[in-house]
């Protein structure tokens, strides 16, 4: 009861705040995959123009979501009456005062079958981005389905759409009725896409975006590493045109962009290797990526540490045997698994395909292995889910530079305290 009406009165606050400030424009992230990745590219290319209000966190739940979006942070403790009335207080004030932003960038989660819904209920997008449709939270979902239906449901409710093509199925498009819509992607036949000329670990990817209301293509350089690395940039991209910046401007914009911690992020470790850190969280879609991107990387050496996916439900066994099969014996030196799922599933079937295997329960366990057998100017990977795998710690073991430390995910005090009690139970045994 307490909690419904706190919802309902942020709800009525954030509706408040938008008819209110007409002139603020409100863009909204959803999908399977690259939410945050998304959210930032969109930010730091708008705010080459516009006054930009993005939270830096995850507040994408249906509490948290309507304070990131007013600016207000989250109460510490939920339960109090008191804090709730000093929120309340902060957002009739942001309703009241002149506004400090010209746009609103809001990620938007789902866990389960209707939790969007809950934002249709008082958010009208003028722009829905939707990342891609890929298997997501399946103990909750159970089809895929039903993950389109969810996560393109964003469109439906915003004025105008951006869907990405390169990762949403096109047969789910009898669920979307919105006719203000278009594409973006690295496909040649997503209105808003790139042609890449030229790919470096240095300087990131080279080439010509395209869009609908550019005279002619711009050049531009973006430097993060993977294919599906660009995805975010183009929808930026997409957001920026639509909201009428210059093609020149975004094309600035876009040099400036770079990867987030824990997503396909560049940094160097020891003996002159380099690492991919994408450890931030792992999905079938994204892993399968992930390997692509360094398949296509030169290197006297490769690496790969995979941690298990989390919350794939009944689709977890098949998902962890498809990431075997794609480890390749003919360019990986070493696959390194950590969790239950990665041992039980990728494991054996990446040695049946030729490759060297060995598996650890730890992360700390698995980079220290792999500590053990790199090479001169190896190139690692290291990919995996959150909870109960943590593999940004393999990826502290390898760093070159301890100073390194606060590029990586989760490195927060109440973070730290919950992976030690989590890593204390292998020191015991």
């Amino acid at each position: 009861m307490f909690k419904n009406h706190i919802q309902k009165k942020l709800e009525k606050y954030v509706q408040k705040y938008f008819q209110k400030h007409p002139e603020v424009k409100l863009v909204a992230v959803a999908g399977s995959v690259g939410k945050t990745s998304t959210k930032i590219a969109v930010a730091t290319v708008l705010s080459y123009r516009y006054r930009v209000r993005m939270h830096d966190g995850n507040h994408n739940t249906s509490m948290s979501a309507p304070l990131a979006i007013l600016g207000i942070e989250y109460p510490e403790n939920i339960r109090s009456f008191w804090a709730w009335q000093r929120v309340f207080r902060q957002a009739r004030q942001r309703i009241r005062r002149t506004t400090d932003v010209d746009v609103v960038i809001q990620e938007l989660g789902s866990d389960r079958p209707g939790d969007l819904a809950v934002f249709a209920r008082y958010l009208r997008p003028d722009i829905g981005v939707v990342t891609g449709v890929t298997p997501e939270h399946m103990e909750f979902f159970g089809s895929i389905e039903a993950v389109a239906q969810e996560e393109l449901s964003l469109a439906n409710f915003s004025k105008t759409a951006l869907i990405n093509k390169d990762d949403t199925d096109g047969r789910f498009a009898d669920f979307l009725t919105n006719p203000s819509m278009d594409t973006y992607g690295t496909s040649g036949s997503a209105e808003y896409h790139i042609e890449i000329s030229d790919f470096t670990v240095d300087d990131g990817y080279s080439g010509q975006i395209f869009a609908p209301e550019f005279p002619e293509s711009i050049p531009a350089k973006i430097k993060v590493v993977g294919e599906h690395s660009l995805r975010p940039a183009m929808a930026a991209v997409a957001v920026a045109a639509n909201l009428g910046m210059l093609p020149k401007d975004i094309a600035d914009a876009l040099a400036t962009y770079r990867a987030v911690p824990g997503r396909m992020n560049i940094l160097r470790g020891l003996q002159n290797s380099i690492i991919i850190d994408d450890t931030y969280n792992s999905s079938p879609a994204a892993a399968k990526a992930a390997l692509r991107a360094i398949y296509s990387i030169e290197a006297p050496q490769h690496i790969v540490i995979l941690g298990s996916m989390n919350e794939l439900g009944a689709t977890s066994e098949q998902a962890h045997r498809t990431l075997g099969e794609l480890c390749d014996p003919d360019i990986l030196s070493w696959v390194i698994t950590i969790g239950e799922e990665a041992e039980k599933y990728t494991a054996p079937v990446a040695r049946q395909r030729g490759c060297q295997v060995k598996s650890f329960h730890s992360a700390i366990d698995a980079g220290a292995f792999a500590h053990s057998v790199l090479d001169d100017g190896a190139l690692v990977l290291v990919k995996g889910s959150q909870g109960s795998i943590f593999a940004e710690e393999a990826v502290k073991v390898l760093l070159h530079d301890t100073d390194d430390y606060h590029k990586l995910v989760r490195q927060s005090p109440a973070w730290t305290k919950t992976k030690q009690d989590f890593f204390s139970k292998f020191a015991d045994n």
